[in-house]
């Protein structure tokens, strides 16, 4: 499949052909209809679609710009460079990924023919299914789910070094095959794979590097690095140990995620924990009694009262009902 679709995606667009006849500019009018440039996912998007790819245009500087969608880059071959906000300089490799929240300036140096970058124009109402899958708290579902709204994510972008990563390459390049070869019941498939391809992004938050639409934004840095110790430590996290490892008083890191996040440290460790267990009820056999402790509880009572308090039903009910549908 690989040389097929690098043969597919190397193809030369209607754009590129002018640019390389001597068009100095992008053209403007494929991406916006709005005077500032504002990429429109609507100019991108065939009638009735939640999701197109499309190969990022080469051989010309693509100026400063914002979009109106979380942008998703995925490099295919060679590299690009990417600005963002004017100040932020990403070179992506070949398996990497580069996530944009939507109104974070952005532009790119001029790509060669080689240089295969793949965009992903996404309307929110894709993640439905996709979202849902990353359980708990964590980095990439905050920044997409808060890119949705109207005060933004609140980074500029992420940027994922997952070029070593097989199972990432592997669903990158199986996504982009079923977008561009329109195969039968395409969206649930293609939400399907979209929500493993997140849940192997967040295997791999050590290959993460985001900044703070803020640059001063240090606080946010923080509770950011907080998600991610909690997404690889949720058995056995706990803010104590954590304000010990980044060197904070206890209760000033309290404050920074009440302020950041609207929950305390506890709640979104609990709601981490949680998810992994309704995870393990409805995706595994693995009895109650060894579930308890593989997330990170001791006392069983205690387990069975938070999760009825928060599904209304025990865990046996709960896993029930799940087989039933």
């Amino acid at each position: 499949m690989e040389q097929k679709l690098l043969r597919k995606l190397m193809k030369i667009s209607d754009e590129e052909r002018a640019i390389l006849d001597g068009s100095v500019e992008v053209s403007r009018d494929i991406y916006s209809t709005e005077s500032g440039f504002v990429v429109n996912a609507r100019k991108l998007l065939p009638p009735g679609s939640l999701i197109v790819v499309r190969t990022h245009t080469r051989f010309i500087h693509f100026p400063s710009h914002t979009h109106n969608y979380v942008e998703i880059v995925y490099m295919y071959s060679g590299t690009t460079t990417h600005i963002v906000e004017g100040e932020h300089r990403v070179t992506l490799k070949p398996g990497e990924f580069l996530f944009i929240s939507r109104g974070a300036a952005h532009e790119i140096l001029p790509a060669d023919e080689g240089d295969i970058a793949v965009n992903f124009i996404i309307l929110p109402k894709f993640f439905d299914k996709a979202l849902p899958t990353m359980e708990g708290e964590n980095l990439l579902g905050n920044f997409i789910a808060g890119s949705m709204t109207a005060n933004g994510s609140g980074v500029s972008y992420l940027h994922f070094r997952t070029g070593d990563v097989l199972t990432v390459k592997n669903l990158a390049e199986n996504l982009i095959w079923s977008l561009t070869n329109k195969e039968n019941y395409q969206n649930s498939i293609n939400q399907s794979t979209m929500g493993l391809l997140f849940q192997h992004l967040l295997n791999n938050t050590d290959k993460l590097s985001h900044v703070p639409a803020d640059s001063a934004g240090y606080e946010h840095t923080v509770v950011m690095d907080v998600l991610r110790y909690i997404e690889d430590n949720y058995t056995e996290a706990s803010l104590s140990e954590y304000a010990e490892r980044a060197r904070l008083p206890l209760y000033q890191l309290s404050r920074m995620i009440s302020r950041q996040m609207g929950r305390s440290f506890k709640e979104i460790l609990l709601n981490r924990r949680m998810a992994q267990a309704e995870f393990l009820l409805r995706e595994t056999k693995t009895p109650v009694e060894e579930i308890i402790p593989a997330v990170g509880y001791e006392n069983t009572s205690y387990f069975y009262r938070v999760f009825k308090r928060r599904q209304g039903m025990t865990p046996r009910g709960y896993r029930e009902r799940h087989s039933a549908e």
